[in-house]
């Protein structure tokens, strides 16, 4: 029958995971020279306490009222007289992007279309809002994709950015087929400094990772741009914040703790180039709360393949960006100064091995998998019926024997109207193979464990 599909058969089927995370010990200490600092730093201000308050008790009510503007001074007349549409390049939990061409100039761009009926919050729209605003207020940079313009119409937010076509950071790594620590060098030097430009103009990014980066096109040299900003926000210096936010593995102690600043962008760059050098992230469990707790008890790994062939310099920055207390951390000034990334050139240029590429192949094919199928299950079932994903696995195992094949799965997703390519088919199965070979051929209890915190959660939305 080949590859595959089983429905996990032990552990808790659906758990209440943002509460558990949540509810992660606050008091948990960090043992280091300035611990006492902690206390002079100024807990979250009532403004934001009280919108985190707010946050929670909107969150669990829709909108019922007629939806009103949510751009300012949107861009005038329809999207469509000035561009045409065409191919879908990916989707989001509100947003699906196109392929679009100016009329006039035969320019290509990306479209974001925000349906609005999937902003179902004062939150949801909130952060759309504030996503626009960040990104026309944040200057040109040859690392940040450039925006150009955003219309609104009844149904949609259309943002209309420049097209990135070379690729996400990890998939450009994997077909490679060999990766060096002076590229994990190049490749954090460059992270850094667009969170330094973020920083400068008053912008905490909140969501740094691999996905959140792309090649502008697909030749050797090309730049590498952040674009994605849905979850970043205007800070001011000294303020703190308490919404939880962001990606499981990249998530900073102090925001699992509730009480954060812009530290939290040099933990998540000193997270990504963990990664780079041994392609595994420092953190890790098969759910979000075991992820959680990894974080907190902050126990890093150097000794397994490559790090004993990682040079010392690479594994003292990496290691002083992920200290738990930001009083401890490098700032972004310390790590932009540090030797091994203002002198990236110099780092080895040794191959970190094959066991890398794989491991980031590995990883990056499982991130994809789990969207896929939280997306596909929250976009058939509403919020209070999630457990009816046992329904949909055993509608699709047609023929009862508890796995399911490619036809199966390909069959069944097109049963519930989602269109999806034999290749993506075969990533899913792929990921899958993969899965049950790092966890003792099981299908790991995360994959399963669907529900709306599990899918706001992998979509890197806040669900505090």
């Amino acid at each position: 029958m080949g590859s595959c599909i089983s429905l996990a058969r032990k552990g808790a089927f659906f758990s209440k995971k943002s509460q558990a995370i949540g509810n992660i010990d606050n008091t948990a200490s960090t043992n280091n020279k300035r611990n006492d600092a902690s206390s002079k730093k100024p807990s979250p201000s009532p403004k934001h306490e009280s919108v985190s308050k707010h946050a929670s008790n909107v969150d669990k009510k829709s909108i019922s009222f007629q939806l009103r503007s949510v751009v300012s001074n949107p861009a005038e007349g329809n999207i469509l007289d000035k561009y045409t549409f065409g191919k879908e390049l990916g989707r989001g939990e509100f947003g699906i992007t196109h392929q679009c061409f100016e009329i006039e100039t035969g320019e290509t761009y990306a479209c974001k279309k925000i349906a609005k009926e999937k902003l179902k919050t004062e939150i949801d729209i909130d952060d759309v809002r504030r996503e626009v605003e960040i990104m026309r207020h944040l200057p040109k940079h040859p690392n940040i994709v450039t925006y150009k313009e955003a219309y609104e119409d009844k149904d949609a937010i259309y943002l209309v950015m420049e097209l990135c076509e070379g690729g996400e950071l990890f998939d450009r790594i994997v077909n490679k087929g060999h990766y060096t620590e002076r590229a994990a060098a190049a490749v954090g030097k460059t992270i850094l400094r667009i969170v330094k430009v973020c920083h400068e103009n008053g912008v905490m990014h909140r969501d740094l990772k691999p996905e959140n980066f792309l090649f502008a096109d697909g030749s050797e040299n090309s730049q590498l741009k952040a674009i994605d900003f849905g979850l970043s926000i205007f800070f001011k210096p000294g303020e703190q914040f308490c919404e939880i936010v962001g990606s499981p593995y990249y998530m900073a102690p102090e925001v699992l703790r509730r009480n954060y600043g812009p530290e939290i962008d040099v933990w998540s760059a000193g997270v990504i180039i963990y990664i780079l050098l041994c392609g595994v992230p420092p953190f890790w469990a098969e759910t979000e709360e075991g992820i959680a707790h990894a974080i907190i008890r902050g126990k890093i790994d150097f000794e397994r393949d490559p790090w004993p062939k990682v040079s010392k310099e690479a594994k003292e920055l990496v290691k002083n960006m992920l200290d738990p207390n930001p009083y401890n951390r490098l700032t972004l000034e310390e790590v932009l100064e540090n030797p091994w990334i203002k002198n990236d050139n110099h780092a080895p240029n040794v191959s970190l091995g094959g066991n890398v590429t794989s491991r980031i192949k590995q990883f990056s094919i499982m991130n994809k998998f789990k969207k896929k199928v939280l997306r596909v299950v929250a976009d058939n079932l509403p919020q209070d019926q999630m457990a009816q994903i046992k329904q949909m696995f055993y509608m699709m195992d047609t023929d009862k024997n508890g796995d399911l094949t490619f036809e199966e799965l390909k069959d069944g997703l097109n049963m519930i109207g989602q269109k999806v390519s034999d290749p993506d088919v075969k990533m899913l199965m792929e990921a899958v193979r993969l899965e049950m070979m790092t966890f003792s051929h099981k299908l790991s209890d995360s994959l399963i464990r669907t529900r709306v915190d599990s899918l706001r959660l992998m979509n890197s939305k806040k669900y505090c």
